[in-house]
């Protein structure tokens, strides 16, 4: 096992967890909206305290890119770049939707469903959508999940449901049929099952930390100098109108 302090402040959450060896991870998840700022370093200097380890001691530091609110974004990036700079660790980026799908794994009911490939969409504003299709592979004892491809966005009318058996994120609640317009072919048609939907679901470390841990297992952290946000959009202060003359 290793030492990872993982944070997300991409969302309305504030989100950290600490991985301790064979440890108990620690967690701490709250929504803050615009708070998130208040609480991430006295959250972090906390669960350092019960966990008795000093900062410079873990192995390294992961944090949520995005994409997601750009102020989020941009905080839990700049902390993680200034703890990781003076404690000398290297840096783990996690995609949003990549830390969303690995929660997803942890789920009871998507486990019951047990799909083969799913869908994260989240709302992104604007009256778009990031979304990203995930195949499930299962080894002997655990399952996770793999990207098919870049991350997107798009019109939620314009997300790709080809061959997708499940759906989670928040673009469900806010665009409702418009996401399920093109429906799956697995479905024939028909409207996706209660049962096959998520739209509760949101980022948390914990997803961060499960990427980062399996990032890291396969040597994949980087130099903090070259720690970047991901945004998606190219123009992150983009207004609809904007968009609509490109």
């Amino acid at each position: 096992m290793t030492r990872i302090l993982a944070i997300d402040t991409s969302s309305a959450w504030c989100s950290v967890a600490l991985s301790m060896d064979d440890a108990p991870n620690l967690v701490r998840h709250q929504k803050v909206s615009a708070g998130a700022s208040q609480f991430l370093l006295p959250w972090i200097d906390g669960l350092l305290m019960e966990a008795n380890i000093k900062l410079a001691s873990l192995d390294a530091i992961a944090v949520g890119v995005g994409p997601g609110a750009f102020t989020g974004v941009r905080l839990g990036v700049a902390a993680v770049q200034g703890l990781a700079f003076a404690a000398g660790l290297p840096v783990i980026p996690v995609a949003s939707l990549d830390a969303i799908a690995a929660q997803l794994l942890l789920k009871p009911t998507f486990l019951q469903v047990a799909p083969s490939t799913f869908l994260i969409a989240m709302d992104a504003r604007m009256g778009e959508a990031y979304w990203a299709k995930y195949r499930v592979l299962r080894g002997q004892s655990l399952a996770w999940a793999e990207r098919i491809g870049e991350i997107q966005l798009s019109a939620p009318e314009a997300v790709d449901l080809d061959g997708v058996q499940y759906i989670a994120g928040s673009a469900i609640g806010e665009f409702g049929d418009r996401l399920l317009a093109s429906q799956s072919t697995f479905l024939q048609g028909k409207t996706f099952l209660d049962s096959h939907l998520d739209a509760e679901i949101g980022i948390e470390s914990l997803g961060v930390l499960i990427c980062a841990q399996k990032l890291w297992a396969q040597g994949l952290h980087q130099d903090v100098r070259l720690l970047e946000p991901l945004y998606v959009r190219n123009k992150v202060a983009y207004t609809a109108a904007e968009r609509a003359l490109q």
